[in-house]
């Protein structure tokens, strides 16, 4: 009886400690959000501002003009989750027209917010000086370009491709 109290006791510390050491490890990286590569988020190579060389002053002041827009461009991606939510569950059932309206809809949203976005922009460019300011540029055009070609997250996985641009 004592032997297999004894055993019963060694399983259930075995166990417990399996729990602890399972609980302890590393918890698991968030997924990136859109836009990310322009904060530096996405890892080496992928930062926006990282090959502008910026003082520690110009990245204070950025960050600042980042804080001071922070809940405009939050507020926007609240508006047009649900109908990208829509259209990620329209898209896993196969109806590609509904996910395109739904995406179509979240783009609208977004554009909404194109003034915010325009306005937070010249006044990051207005901190860096003229040489920075033609890479920041140069940048600025290459991603225009990607999304204009629709080479950005979420569109063009399973054929859906890039919502049709309304005129």
């Amino acid at each position: 009886m004592f032997a297999r109290s004894l055993a019963l006791g060694a399983m259930m510390l075995v166990g417990v400690a399996g729990i602890s050491v399972a609980q302890s490890t590393a918890a698991p990286q968030a997924k990136p959000r859109a836009g990310d590569e322009f904060r530096g988020r996405r890892g080496p190579g992928r930062d926006f501002m990282s090959d502008l060389n910026l003082t520690d002053a110009q990245k204070a002041q950025i960050k600042a003009i980042r804080q001071k827009y922070q809940p405009q461009n939050e507020a926007l991606r609240t508006q047009a989750k649900p109908y990208i939510d829509a259209a990620r569950a329209a898209r896993q059932k196969g109806d590609t027209a509904a996910a395109r309206s739904n995406f179509e809809k979240a783009r609208q949203v977004m554009q909404g917010g194109q003034s915010i976005r325009t306005q937070e922009t010249a006044e990051i460019r207005n901190v860096l000086t003229p040489a920075q300011q033609v890479k920041f540029d140069a940048r600025q055009k290459e991603m225009a370009d990607r999304r204009a070609k629709g080479d950005h997250k979420g569109w063009g996985k399973k054929g859906l491709g890039a919502p049709a641009k309304s005129s």
